[in-house]
């Protein structure tokens, strides 16, 4: 049984609904499709495939000590990295104010400490004031269903990459049934000079990108599987099926990862 409701906020923001279904809570914003969802009896684990395919980046680079998040949604991945990796320092930029509250109040959004920080503000106007520091920028900005306009422009992957530490990873989540993918496709493979690969989450699904401020070099598959193995059984999520979603995206070149470019 689904039951669908309004978080009590201002009437020019009653597009922030909240449904549950089967011990599942989800955030919708603006229309019917899920932004977020947090599982009723684990509200640390990441319930969304998407989400779980956003966490590929450990498989390159395995102890980021500050990542940096454009969109909360209800908060999935901040919280997960927040319990998970206890050495990482997570800041969160949301345009929304309320979107913040509802997290707190309906997603168990943990409080603000030395590890965890969110700021309100518009995320490409975050970005180019920033210097570098950052060794994961994840991206996660949707209007109505579509890949916000500002967060796919070649200023803002330019800004991306001026962002990151020498091997730090852009990764961000797209749809890959939206028209303009291919036009943000092609705007980071000219900010990080080809250096992207992607993961496909399910068949229409989410597209996620990851783009490396440098060259990692040349991997193995079966190095990228031993990885998955050691980060499954320390986060329990599926990294072994991860990278054979990366090796059904990537070109194929014998036993190493290629980029798209």
């Amino acid at each position: 049984m689904s039951r669908f409701f309004k978080h009590g906020i201002p009437a020019n923001e009653s597009s922030i609904e909240i449904s549950e279904q089967n011990g599942v809570r989800s955030l919708h914003l603006g229309g019917s499709m899920i932004q977020s969802s947090m599982r009723l009896a684990a509200p640390n684990n990441l319930e969304l495939l998407y989400t779980q395919c956003m966490m590929g980046f450990l498989l390159f680079h395995p102890d980021p000590a500050h990542i940096l998040m454009i969109g909360l949604g209800g908060g999935s991945l901040a919280k997960f990295i927040h319990h998970k990796m206890l050495g990482t320092k997570t800041t969160v930029i949301e345009i929304n104010p309320q979107i913040v509250t509802t997290a707190h109040h309906y997603f168990a959004l943990p409080t603000e400490d030395d590890r965890f920080q969110i700021i309100v503000a518009e995320g490409s106007e975050y970005i180019a004031r920033q210097a570098s520091g950052t060794d994961i920028l994840m991206i996660d900005g949707f209007n109505d269903g579509h890949q916000t306009p500002s967060l796919c422009t070649q200023d803002f992957y330019n800004n991306s990459r001026n962002i990151l530490n020498k091997n730090g990873i852009l990764v961000i989540n797209l749809l890959s049934r939206d028209k303009g993918l291919n036009h943000c496709l092609r705007h980071i493979e000219n900010s990080f000079n080809g250096h992207i690969v992607t993961m496909l989450s399910e068949i229409r699904g989410n597209l996620i990108v990851f783009a490396f401020k440098q060259n990692p070099g040349r991997l193995t598959w079966q190095s990228l599987k031993t990885r998955a193995k050691t980060l499954e059984e320390k986060y329990s999520l599926p990294f072994p099926k991860l990278v054979s979603k990366l090796r059904q995206q990537s070109p194929h070149d014998g036993n190493y990862l290629r980029f798209l470019k």
